[in-house]
Formats: structure tokens, C-alpha cells, sequence
């Protein structure tokens, strides 16, 4: 596919973003109309809206938009189309530093403590895979990598459930890892958003320095950019934007990778050139969802990870299954 120019391709992005946060905001077991949107509190329908939707949506925009800037950056960086946050075992590892809080009861003393710990978590699980993204690490070591700090945070969260002191304990820790929007407030866009903008903007801020990676650590080198800085962006923003993420909304997979590789076709072969596309497009894949699971008919609302990894997994398979057929 031919490469579309990008104000095109951002107008098209931003148009459609804009069309799902509308229906984000219209969507859901009792749906709201333009006239409930417009009594500034007469209709009971306001509230859902404004109280419930509005912070869900920003949520979904924000979440979104951070999975698929750090998905994107981590496969220009690595030149490894199976990295992501989730697949790493980053977002695991961020989960795993939120459920010990959870667990100890800490959150109930220190609310600032589980968006510290994710954050602290994502961070150590970016280090790690820093120390293997050289020129030295072949696509297997990343992914080898990735798999032992997912091993690693799934054996501690099992534990932590295993030794939970008390059924509610167990049950808040398993409703929280599968990842939802629901129920949220403005006390979590508060909190999440100003560390995801952050990230986000570190991340950003890494595109120049990934284009030159296309040519090698020393041609990058050679063309002016500074590696250290360039990693030290790179695991921060990822640390942040993924830390933050799910220290609000829980574990969400396969966003990260499915973004880059939706847009890469319209966008081109430069790395850089794929952030800002997978920023607007990893919040339209995250809305889209949130919106898919309010409206299925079902007992219960399915919860937003579970949906986005019965969707993400079919196309890891093809993704995968593409992959041996190019490098037999």
C-alpha cells in the first residue's frame, strides 16, 4: 500500500477519534440523546453523561493513546515488530508492582501509592529489556527476555492471590488485572493523565533518533544522536505512559502491538514517522472497544482487557505465523 500523506492521514485519524468520543459519551446500557446532553442537569441522563461517560472517555483517549505511542516506540527502537508493552511483560510488571499494594492495603492509607508502584514496576521491566536492545540482541533474546519478566510477574501475581488474607482481596485484585474503563472518575483522569502527557511527550521526542537507528547504532551515532539520551527517553516515557495506564484502568494487551502494524502501511517505513499516527490510533482501537463491550448484550459488562485480548490474539497468530514464513 502506497503511503498517504500525513496531514491526510491525521485529519482522517482525528475526524474518526472525534466520532468515537461522541458515541463513547452517546453509548451504553441507557443511551443518551442530544436533548439529555443539553438540560444541564433536568434530565437524569445528564449525569450519566458528564459523570460517568465523560471521565471514561477521556480514559480510553488517554490509556490508548499512551499503549499505542509505546508500542510503536519500543518496535522502532528495538526494529522488532513483536514489541509492545504488554507482550514484554512490561505492563505485567507495572501490574505486579500495583497488585502488591493492593494486597499490603497500602492504597487505602496512600491512594498516590498503586500509581507509584505501576509506574516503579514498568520501569524495571523497560530497564531490563534496555540491557538486551542493543546491536548485540537478536529478535529471539528480546522476545526471550520479554517472555522471563512475564513469567516472572505472572508467578508474583499468582502468589499474591494465592496468599490474599480474605475473599474481597481476592476478588479486587482479579477485577482490576483484566482491565476495564468502568466506573471511573475525574480522580483517576487527574491522576493519570498529567504522568501519561509526559510520557507521551518523551516518547515523542525519541522520532528523529529512531529514524537513525534504521541505519544502526553507528550510524545513528554518526548523525548526531545521543544513544543514552535516547534510552533514557525511551524508558521513561514507556515506564510513565505504561505505568500510568494501568494504574488506573488495570492490564490491557495487545494494543501496543496492533496499532503500528494497522498504520505502518499508510505511514511508510520511518520509525519516527509512526509515533503520532499510533498515538490518535491507539486511542481510536481503545474507544472503539470501551464502546464494543457496552453494547454487547450480556449479564454483566465484559471487561475491556479481556475483549482487547480476544481481538489482539488472532492477530499476534497471523503476526507470528507471518513472521516464520519470512524468515524460512
Amino acid at each position: 500500500m502506497k503511503p498517504v500523506s500525513r496531514p491526510l492521514l491525521y485529519a482522517g485519524l482525528i475526524v474518526l477519534l472525534v466520532i468515537l468520543s461522541m458515541a463513547s459519551m452517546l453509548a451504553g446500557r441507557v443511551w443518551a440523546p442530544w436533548s439529555a446532553w443539553t438540560s444541564f442537569g433536568a434530565d437524569p441522563r445528564w449525569s450519566i453523561v458528564f459523570e460517568l461517560r465523560l471521565p471514561r472517555t477521556l480514559l480510553g483517549i488517554g490509556v490508548g493513546a499512551a499503549l499505542g505511542l509505546a508500542g510503536a516506540a519500543l518496535q522502532g527502537y528495538t526494529r522488532n515488530p513483536l514489541a509492545d508493552p504488554g507482550v514484554l511483560g512490561v505492563s505485567g510488571m507495572a501490574a505486579l508492582g500495583a497488585v502488591l499494594t493492593l494486597y499490603y492495603g497500602v492504597t487505602a492509607v496512600a491512594p498516590w501509592a498503586l500509581p507509584v508502584a505501576a509506574i516503579s514496576g514498568a520501569l524495571i521491566g523497560v530497564g531490563v529489556l534496555m540491557l538486551l536492545s542493543g546491536t548485540a540482541s537478536s529478535m529471539v533474546t528480546f522476545i526471550l527476555a520479554g517472555a522471563i519478566l512475564n513469567v516472572l510477574s505472572s508467578a508474583g501475581l499468582s502468589l499474591a492471590l494465592s496468599l490474599a488474607p480474605n475473599p474481597w482481596a481476592i476478588s479486587e485484585i482479579v477485577d482490576w488485572l483484566m482491565g476495564s474503563l468502568a466506573d471511573r472518575s475525574f480522580d483517576e483522569v487527574t491522576l493519570a493523565l498529567p504522568l501519561i502527557a509526559v510520557g507521551c511527550g518523551l516518547l515523542l521526542a525519541t522520532g528523529r533518533a529512531l529514524d537513525a537507528l534504521t541505519l544502526g547504532e553507528i550510524g545513528a551515532r554518526s548523525l548526531g544522536v545521543s544513544m543514552a539520551r535516547t534510552r533514557w527517553f525511551l524508558a521513561l516515557g514507556v515506564g510513565l505512559a505504561a505505568g500510568a495506564s494501568v494504574a488506573v484502568t488495570g492490564v490491557i494487551g495487545f494494543v501496543g502491538l496492533v496499532t503500528p502494524h494497522l498504520l505502518r502501511p499508510f505511514v511508510g517505513a520511518r520509525p519516527g514517522g509512526l509515533l503520532g499516527p499510533s498515538l490518535l490510533g491507539g486511542a481510536i482501537i481503545v474507544l472503539a472497544g470501551d464502546i464494543l463491550v457496552r453494547i454487547i448484550p450480556a449479564v454483566a459488562e465484559v471487561k475491556l482487557g479481556v475483549a482487547m485480548a480476544v481481538l489482539g490474539a488472532p492477530f499476534f497468530l497471523v503476526l507470528l505465523l507471518r513472521l516464520r514464513r519470512t524468515m524460512a
